[in-house]
């Protein structure tokens, strides 16, 4: 006598909880991400194969590029300690007070490029309209008024009295094209300082075989 053979009705997953999970992790990642700000002087960092990272903490980035045909220099910290100890170096230096909420916005602040005379006016600025163009014209590093320099001492110091173990490092962002001479002005200010090693930015490529 032959079987009957059963049919048998295809399994069905039902995918409900997973897309809820999906989209709460969604929502999650939005609402907790930080939109990256642009870059106030962006430069066209020369090619090279290095791959060594930079480090994430402990680092000065000295950008040196144009804008409206004028050569600028701006100044980046990493470490949020650092910028407030630098504020405080540069307030005593000049003479300035800064009041805590400008102490709080100057913390937030990843690179700038204004003489400090005009940092109050900076911090007043919302974050979007700080980083147009034409709003910083760079800090001041000539022979007369050579604020850099005084930026640069202020940060070592601040990482002294922070209790850091390893020296700041020190990095020069260029433009690939030109800026050569003030690139070397800003050489020579960190050896005046007897900084000796530093870092130099460039852009990945591919090796040429």
């Amino acid at each position: 006598m032959a079987k009957v053979k059963s049919h048998k009705a295809a399994g069905a997953i039902d995918m409900t909880a997973m897309c809820d999970v999906a989209f709460l992790l969604l929502t999650f990642f939005i609402l907790t991400a930080t939109a990256k700000m642009p870059e106030p002087l962006p430069v066209d960092t020369p090619s090279s194969t290095v791959q060594t990272k930079l480090p994430e903490t402990g680092l000065v980035m000295l950008t040196v590029g144009k804008s409206d045909g004028k050569e600028q220099v701006f100044f980046g910290m990493k470490d949020r300690a650092i910028r407030s100890g630098a504020l405080d170096y540069m307030a005593q230096k000049y003479q300035l007070t800064f009041t805590e909420e400008e102490k709080a916005q100057f913390a937030l602040v990843d690179e700038f490029g204004v003489p400090i005379e005009g940092l109050k006016q900076l911090l007043a600025m919302k974050g979007a309209d700080r980083v147009k163009k034409g709003v910083q014209s760079g800090i001041p590093c000539d022979s007369i008024n050579n604020q850099l320099q005084d930026w640069i001492q202020g940060a070592r110091q601040a990482n002294i009295n922070e209790g850091a173990t390893k020296e700041l490092q020190f990095a020069i962002k260029g433009d690939a094209k030109e800026l050569y001479p003030q690139i070397k002005r800003v050489m020579d200010i960190l050896q005046d300082q007897k900084i000796n090693s530093f870092n130099l930015v460039t852009g990945l490529r591919g090796r040429d075989y």
